[in-house]
């Protein structure tokens, strides 16, 4: 029998103390709603789940608005593993954000965070929709604290985020009223509003050419308020994905665009946290592709991966905000040899780069090769090397351009001090788990990882990958990849760090939108003109006329001749002649 307490929502406790933390003056007060809040909604996800133990899957938490039910719990193994790994970054979040004082981060990051954690536990397309929202307003004061350049992104990062929760919306309903029903479960593109909430998963999820936002955003924000971005929005995405439309083939080619084009972006970028952005755009290819298979062994891979993910991620964008605290700057060309002043930094950013390029031993070498072998069995080849080719363009970037450029490469002669201590320990959690959930230990290590995901590691979910094929054709893979870079940067032509700004897609509304709108602007003053000088001739006309008809000069002024009246006195005659004849 689940009680009062576990037919509560843990994203509620993360909301309240966000709201509390905005009217609590004491910074250490804060803090510790900032550690403790998550650490509380962790403990409390997990007693519903034990409470909730035996059954399929639980539903609860249910609240009634303007004759809707709204299910504000549900739990089960997919919804679980998006829960635990939201609520414990949450904590290293804060810790991370240890030193900062800002109350407006503190506040966002707490509801930020209880809007991801809502929106994974909604049984429903309605209140999936009012934490979709949330998370979006709440995130975006988050951009904003990243200083003056950060404000017109933050508007940008809104507009987006709000079309997204329209689309979603209006989904929602087309879908309640076709069917009758709001329950957030499998929906696909060929439901009624299928695609409309497809298109808003899309937009959080940085589709192709629906994308820039990440990129336009997190580099802009605060040291700390890029790391708590890079958890939420896209994951609850992935999972709403995986919730709603697994299976769904369009999103197999999608998810391979999504992982290669990225590749060419970030090895062009100078600031090193907008190739992390890039990179997020390439991870999250990797899920949608495995969204798409749809397989027991694909979902498995997806959760799998947006777990270490979140790690690996989180401690590439840490390293980056560590340096950026401390110089002041992540652009590549500005930095280099900080392996002597900021070591364990250094050391921090290896173990990610090793993470997110897949090496044995590290969390991506797990996760990614589920996904890669779901679909090279469905029989997608194509798809299937493209996302080797992802493999091997994420070493190139992220695996080697990051710490090579920022920590060693040319000496930029600068000494700072290592990071505050709370950077470190946050870097280390992650660090430690980077590893740990990719160790093949017996009962824990990636077994424990395995425990989390959804469906059980047996039958056609069964993976093995620490074999001797597999370990030596990733090896290989990555061997080629560090020799390709070494080989371009030998010779010259790796692209050199360049003081610029890298345009993609967003170019649109850059560049041509703004010539277009600077084009309309200038048409529409010349149309006023043209309008104004127009009425002012066409007033000018009617003035003479009016003039000329009812001044003391005028027409009426002027004598009429007598058979004039004689004729107007007959007309009137015969009309009010024909009048009576009519009506009588």
């Amino acid at each position: 029998m689940i009680s009062f307490l576990t037919s509560f929502s843990p994203a509620f406790i993360l909301i309240f103390a966000g709201i509390l933390a905005g009217f609590m003056p004491s910074y250490p007060g804060r803090k510790v709603l900032m550690i403790g809040a998550p650490a509380a909604a962790l403990v409390l996800l997990n007693v519903m789940f034990l409470s909730a133990s035996g059954t399929d899957g639980y539903l609860g938490g249910y609240l009634s608005v303007a004759g809707i039910e709204l299910t504000t719990i549900r739990i089960d193994q997919l919804s679980m593993i998006w829960g635990n790994i939201f609520a414990f970054v949450g904590i290293i979040n804060g810790i991370f954000a240890l030193h900062e004082k800002c109350k407006i981060t503190d506040t966002s990051a707490l509801i930020y965070t209880g809007a991801g954690i809502g929106a994974v536990f909604a049984g429903d397309l309605i209140t999936l929709f009012i934490f979709w929202e949330l998370l979006a307003l709440s995130s975006v004061f988050i951009v904003w604290r990243g200083g003056k350049e950060a404000y017109p992104a933050g508007m940008r990062y809104l507009a987006m985020h709000i079309l997204s929760g329209v689309l979603l919306l209006s989904g929602a309903v087309i879908y309640g009223r076709a069917t009758g029903s709001y329950e957030f479960n499998h929906i696909g593109m060929d439901a009624p509003g299928g695609k409309l909430m497809l298109l808003a998963m899309g937009i959080k999820a940085g589709f192709p050419f629906l994308h820039n936002w990440i990129q336009d955003a997190y580099p802009k924000s605060s040291v700390t308020g890029t790391v708590i971005l890079s958890v939420f929005t896209t994951k609850l995405a992935i999972y709403a994905l995986a919730r709603g439309y697994a299976g769904t083939e369009l999103l197999i080619y999608i998810g391979g665009i999504m992982a290669v084009f990225p590749v060419f972006f970030a090895v062009l970028e100078n600031d090193l946290r907008k190739v992390l952005s890039y990179s997020l755009n390439n991870q999250l290819g990797f899920m949608v592709a495995g969204i798409g298979i749809g397989s027991s062994l694909a979902l498995n891979g997806v959760a799998a991966h947006v777990v270490v993910d979140i790690l690996f991620k989180g401690l590439l964008f840490m390293s980056m905000g560590a340096v950026l605290h401390r110089v002041g700057t992540t652009k590549a060309s500005e930095l280099g040899g900080l392996f002597r002043s900021m070591p364990y930094t250094t050391l921090f950013c290896i173990i990610g780069a090793g993470s997110i390029s897949a090496f044995p031993l590290m969390g991506g070498f797990i996760s990614k090769s589920m996904i890669i072998a779901a679909m090279f069995e469905e029989g997608h080849l194509i798809v299937f090397l493209m996302l080797l080719f992802a493999s091997a363009g994420v070493l190139e970037h992220s695996g080697i351009k990051v710490p090579y450029f920022a920590f060693f490469a040319h000496d930029s002669g600068k000494r700072v001090k290592e990071a505050p201590w709370n950077m470190l320990a946050a870097m280390g959690i992650a660090a430690f788990f980077c590893i740990y959930l990719a160790l093949p230990i017996p009962g824990a290590g990636m077994y424990s990882l395995y425990a989390m995901l959804p469906y059980e590691m047996t039958g056609d979910a069964a993976f093995l990958p620490y074999t001797g094929d597999h370990v030596v054709f990733q090896m290989q893979l990555l061997m080629a990849a560090m020799l390709a870079f070494t080989v371009l940067k030998k010779i010259g032509l790796y692209p050199p760090e360049r003081r610029a700004q890298i345009l993609d897609s967003d170019w649109i509304y850059r560049r041509l939108g703004l010539s277009l709108l600077i084009w309309a602007d200038a048409m529409w003053t010349r149309l006023g003109t043209h309008i104004k000088l127009v009425v002012r001739r066409v007033l000018s006309f009617a003035a003479k006329r009016l003039y000329y008809v009812f001044s003391p000069a005028g027409a009426l002024s002027q004598d009429a001749p007598s058979g004039l009246a004689a004729v107007l006195t007959a007309f009137m005659l015969a009309a009010s002649l024909l009048i009576v004849y009519f009506l009588r």
